[in-house]
């Protein structure tokens, strides 16, 4: 009953917001190794934003935390390979969770059930490392 419930709740939501410029996506899939359905909803405003703050890298996960609201939200990077991003950071840093100062420009994807925010970046630059002279 509660699911349904939410499933209601999230469909009138969805109707409201997409009278607005955002774009909304609803994903379910059934995870076999964990036998149980992931359902998902992103929100996806596709306004672009620039951001400067510092892009952290460590065991498979890019991070960015946002300098003026210290917020910290995944980054996920749309017109690079993952192999490459990965590679830069660990060339330009020399180590993981060393923190890169850069700027950021793209938009914000929410997914509202699990709660995380990313920033979909679409082009960046590296401003500094943090103990380099360069």
């Amino acid at each position: 009953m509660k699911n349904k419930k939410t499933f209601i709740i999230l469909s009138l939501s969805l109707l409201i917001l997409s009278s607005c410029s955002i774009q909304i996506n609803v994903n379910t899939k059934f995870n076999s190794d964990s036998k149980k359905n992931e359902f998902k909803v992103l929100i996806e405003n596709k306004k672009e934003t620039t951001h400067l703050g510092w892009w952290i890298y460590g065991e498979g996960h890019h991070v960015f935390k946002d300098e003026l609201t210290l917020e910290e939200w995944r980054i996920e990077f749309v017109n690079e390979q993952i192999e490459e991003i990965n590679k830069l950071y660990l060339d330009v840093c020399e180590m993981e969770y060393f923190p890169m100062e850069c700027k950021m420009i793209g938009h914000f994807r929410k997914d509202i059930v699990n709660n995380y925010k990313t920033l979909v970046v679409k082009e960046f630059e590296i401003l500094y490392v943090q103990g380099c002279d360069e």
